[in-house]
């Protein structure tokens, strides 16, 4: 999501109420940088990007299930295979790949058509070192560069092909989004074919849902009402127990 002011780099200096800071830091300053007009273009291209493409604005979450016999999205590492629980739980890892199949949105527009899409493959870095990446796929299947944050344009002029098995580095704290342009989507959605799955793969894990909040009655009565005449039990009672009341005689 972003703000206005996020594609300048608008930080307001980290204050995030500043609703009542009528000085610099809430102002808008429309006198842009060199760098900052060069952000407001990588954003402007972004935007687009994801506006030509509805696999980056599906409407619903993915789950990773089978649509038609197909994953909806498959979860990679970086040697090209598919995560694993093991992989899941690994503290150290740093990097991973996600791979989105066009062909299996199963999302319509509104006419109730199907919606269609290109393969792409989205690879991190969160790592403070560089990377290297199996890119996924059958002997068949191409790659092309779409986005790298490497470079300060993020978007190249001329984008690079890459052949499945290849092995693409990414630099420190980066992240690359690449187009599928040779192939069928069906070789395109597969583990790297210079590798052999081990253990099952399986989707992120779900956090448990909390519980719901039980009320918790300090005194020792619990939830029944006491009498009208009865004395609320004191502090000291109620560390200490409080002992045994007489019941008042129903009148």
């Amino acid at each position: 999501m972003f703000a206005g002011g996020d594609e300048f780099a608008r930080t307001q200096k980290g204050n995030n109420n500043a609703y009542s800071q009528d000085n610099e830091i809430s102002w808008f300053d429309w006198n842009h940088a060199d760098w900052q007009k060069q952000l407001i273009e990588f954003t402007t291209r972004l935007i687009a990007f994801r506006k030509a493409h509805p696999i980056f604005r599906r409407p619903k979450f993915f789950e990773g299930r089978r649509i038609a016999g197909t994953k909806d999205i498959i979860w990679l590492n970086s040697d090209g295979s598919e995560m694993t629980v093991e992989d899941w739980t690994t503290r150290e890892s740093r990097c991973l790949c996600m791979l989105l199949s066009g062909d299996v949105l199963d999302v319509r527009n509104d006419q109730g058509d199907p919606v269609r899409d290109e393969t792409f493959v989205v690879l991190f870095n969160a790592y403070h070192e560089s990377v290297k990446f199996a890119l996924p796929g059958k002997q068949d299947v191409n790659w092309e560069v779409c986005l790298d944050t490497r470079d300060e344009s993020s978007f190249p002029g001329e984008p690079g092909s890459h052949s499945a098995g290849d092995e693409l580095e990414l630099i420190e704290r980066s992240l690359c989004v690449l187009r599928q342009v040779k192939g069928t989507q069906e070789d395109a959605r597969s583990i790297s074919w210079k590798q052999q799955q081990g253990a099952e793969a399986v989707a992120p894990p779900v956090p448990p849902r909390p519980s719901k909040h039980q009320a918790i009655d300090p005194t020792p009565a619990g939830p029944r009402r006491r009498s009208r005449g009865a004395k609320p039990p004191k502090i000291s009672e109620l560390a200490q127990g409080t002992p045994e009341r007489k019941k008042p005689p129903i009148k």
